[in-house]
């Protein structure tokens, strides 16, 4: 008899008043067929799934389904599920028992057992942590739960409507979202379409956001030209009718001229042309670090095997007293230093003799941590390698002299911590360094 009844009621409310009484604006084709959906299941007790992006509309489905069913009379509670902290969920919508965990001064009763006989509203499900997920799917199954903290059994009768604005599949496919839970809450799926496929409803939502900040506001409401109309309607709307509706209540406190343009309203719209910097996360950044060090190495051991190369030209010049006959000799080493076939033969006794006396210092990379990086890392002539802990020790000593022994001021000069440095001084046995 009552699903009866409620056939009959529905029968008796037209789409369009169902639109009014909810403040719903607009003549979509495919709003139209979710709220004809919503009306439908709204006599029986199956569980409903409302999908579409943020800012659509989500909140109005389970408040139709509860208002044309025969639970209207008791409870309706609306959960924002990412909007709970996930030490809490559990105790947020089951309920604990007193001494259950730190704070549980007293019992609590969860949301799940304040809506028995009525609706509960699931708001962004596809937040809920895993193991809150699993106690939600016996609830669906069994209507059974068990309070936090406790070990006794409890039944409630509550009727569960979610939404969420989460692609499922692939949630699923990530392992963020069971697959089991998510086929019973999909019993009947309400997609609402977000506001760029609305494109006939858009100026229409516009005017009564436009109304109703008049009226809040007690001034004239705004007008749009031709220009502005087709602006609104082009434009994406990434934020659907929460940021229409943002909009609309800038304009309306905002601009003195009723009078709305296209310029006046672009001038409100984000830019979604620029282009922002962006984040960079860990992971990538040890990348890009690991990438120049790389390239570094690179370019040392080419400067290497240039310098080889000179003191390989200047040895045969030694030898022969004169740069006659040694261009020739050297072709492809000088094409290679130089980068042409031919050059002065004083450029390159002047160069010899500049390798010869003034060697540039090129520092030396450890032949064992590069070797499998570079194939040509083999060719290298084996030479003394310089001690970078030596190089260390001696800086160290340094900074500590000049400074007379002041580790602060050292370790500021060397750049590193106060900390590290006396570590340094410890691993170094530098204590006989006189401090102060």
């Amino acid at each position: 008899m009552k699903h009866q009844k409620f056939q009959i009621e529905f029968n008796m409310d037209s789409l369009q008043s169902v639109k009014q009484r909810f403040g719903i604006i607009g003549n979509n084709i495919g709003l139209n067929r979710a709220l004809e959906k919503a009306l439908r299941v709204s006599s029986t007790d199956i569980s409903v799934l409302v999908i579409g992006e943020s800012g659509v509309g989500k909140e109005n489905i389970p408040k139709i389904i509860h208002q044309f069913s025969h639970r209207k009379h008791s409870k309706y509670i609306a959960v924002n599920c990412g909007a709970i902290p996930e030490g809490t969920i559990d105790s947020e919508l089951f309920g604990h028992e007193k001494g259950a965990f730190t704070g549980a001064t007293q019992t609590r009763s969860g949301y799940f057992e304040v809506a028995d006989g009525g609706t509960i509203f699931l708001d962004e499900v596809g937040e809920l942590p895993l193991p809150t997920q699993v106690r939600l799917l016996r609830v669906l199954e069994t209507g059974e739960f068990i309070k936090v903290g406790s070990s006794k059994v409890q039944k409630t009768n509550a009727r569960i409507v979610a939404a969420t604005n989460v692609n499922m599949m692939e949630a699923i496919e990530k392992g963020k979202f069971r697959e089991d839970l998510y086929y019973r809450l999909s019993t009947v799926e309400i997609v609402l379409p977000p506001l760029r496929e609305r494109k006939e409803d858009i100026v229409l939502l516009f005017r009564k956001f436009a109304s109703d900040f008049a009226q809040k506001y007690h001034m004239p409401p705004l007008q749009l030209d031709s220009h502005a109309q087709a602006l609104l309607t082009e434009y994406r709307w990434s934020g659907n009718i929460r940021q229409l509706r943002n909009v609309a209540e800038q304009l309306s406190v905002l601009e003195q001229e009723r009078k709305i343009n296209a310029a006046t309203i672009r001038s409100y719209l984000p830019n979604r042309d620029k282009q922002l910097p962006a984040l960079i996360g860990k992971k990538e950044k040890e990348s890009d670090f690991s990438s120049e060090r790389e390239i570094l190495y690179k370019v040392l051991f080419d400067m290497k095997n240039d310098l080889n190369d000179l003191k390989k030209l200047t040895l045969d010049l030694m030898n022969n007293g004169s740069s006659e006959g040694v261009q020739e000799k050297n072709q492809g080493l000088i094409e290679k230093i130089y980068g042409k076939e031919s050059v002065d033969s004083k450029q390159v006794e002047e160069d010899a003799f500049n390798v010869a006396t003034l060697e540039p210092k090129v520092p030396e990379i450890s032949q064992a941590e590069t070797v499998d990086k570079y194939a040509y890392a083999e060719t290298i002539e084996e030479e003394e390698p310089l001690s970078l802990q030596a190089k260390e020790l001696e800086m160290i000593k340094q900074a500590l002299l000049r400074c007379n022994g002041k580790r602060k001021l050292a370790a500021k000069e060397l750049g590193i911590s106060e900390r590290t440095l006396y570590r340094k001084i410890k691993q170094y046995d530098l204590n006989e360094i006189e401090t102060k």
